[in-house]
């Protein structure tokens, strides 16, 4: 029988063990998190109390920013945990925890994107069966489908990790529990984990990688047949918030994921990490507000509108101390 120590409990090495380092790291991380959830959540009003932004491209982009707010809820509160504690423990069901959600996070987002991209197809490439094709209904069926696979997705590497044991080893290479990490560091034969981790990230990312990317070669034949100018920079403008969020989402991944294992690329793997677990969830806000004329009318419009409904109030406040300083 071989002679192993079982241990529940994990250790995560962090972004730094300066000391020094921990308080500005917290207070930095914080602030991108604070900002994160007002982002979205701001995109989640506004397309729910403004009609002008209750159509499917909108619907997809309020989906979107619930996703990045969960998203980055996995993995950003245990960090700012982490930092003033120093002890970086996690249990190993904690681990697996965090791991099914990340990666439900994950493939779900992924899948997002390529809806969204066909979103765009047909809205520049079939504009006059736009509404034929992306009813409500069917935009429905296709969150709800990409919810219901993300959901059944993880499960199977989870029921894997379960039959693993972990002994003591060297410290996860990670401020989070990534599966290829959790894999390294466990004593038992990971050969079936890494294979389907493999499989899965080439059938299932290959596809939706093709179903992103494909749709774009079309759109972008599509525009350059465009004669009026203003078409074609209204198309572009619509797709290149778009393309930003991808690219920045799927190349931080890519380099995370599929470049040859070394403990030289520890601190480049956090960065890229970094990128795609907190920055991505930040920005995608930022990208699709700041480069949408619709969506900025709305906040001005809803600004406006608050504006009114403060000097109301305040009005009201005023005349009904007025009426009661009267009556007495």
């Amino acid at each position: 029988m071989e002679n192993r120590t079982m241990q529940f409990i994990l250790v995560l090495s962090g972004l730094s063990d300066l000391r020094s380092l921990q308080l500005p790291l917290f207070l930095v991380f914080l602030l991108v998190y604070l900002m994160t959830v007002t982002g979205n959540l701001l995109i989640v009003l506004l397309i729910c109390t403004d009609s002008h932004l209750q159509t499917p491209m909108y619907f997809f982009l309020g989906t979107l920013a619930c996703l990045d707010m969960g998203y980055s809820s996995v993995t950003i509160p245990r960090m700012l945990f982490d930092f003033p504690t120093q002890k970086r423990l996690i249990s190993i069901q904690a681990c697996i925890t965090q791991i099914y959600f990340f990666v439900f996070f994950l493939i779900s987002e992924c899948f997002l994107l390529a809806v969204m991209s066909y979103d765009r197809y047909v809205a520049i490439c079939r504009p006059l069966h736009y509404t034929q094709i992306m009813h409500w209904k069917t935009c429905v069926l296709l969150v709800l489908g990409m919810l219901i696979f993300s959901i059944l997705y993880p499960v199977v590497h989870v029921l894997l990790l379960l039959k693993l044991n972990f002994c003591f080893s060297k410290p996860l290479q990670s401020f989070f529990c990534d599966l290829p990490q959790l894999l390294l560091v466990s004593c038992s034969d990971t050969f079936i984990n890494v294979l389907l981790m493999f499989i899965s990230a080439i059938l299932v990312g290959g596809c939706i990688f093709a179903l992103t990317f494909c749709p774009y070669i079309i759109i972008l034949n599509t525009i350059m047949k465009m004669q009026s100018k203003a078409m074609r920079s209204k198309a572009f403008s619509t797709c290149s918030s778009h393309l930003t969020v991808v690219f920045i989402f799927y190349g931080t991944a890519f380099f995370s994921y599929f470049h040859p294992n070394s403990n030289d690329h520890s601190s480049l793997d956090k960065v890229a990490s970094v990128f795609y677990t907190v920055l991505t969830p930040l920005v995608n806000p930022l990208i699709y507000s700041l480069r949408n004329e619709i969506m900025k009318i709305s906040l001005k419009r809803a600004l406006h509108d608050l504006n009114i409904l403060r000097e109301k109030t305040s009005s009201n406040k005023i005349y009904s101390a007025r009426k009661n300083v009267a009556t007495s």
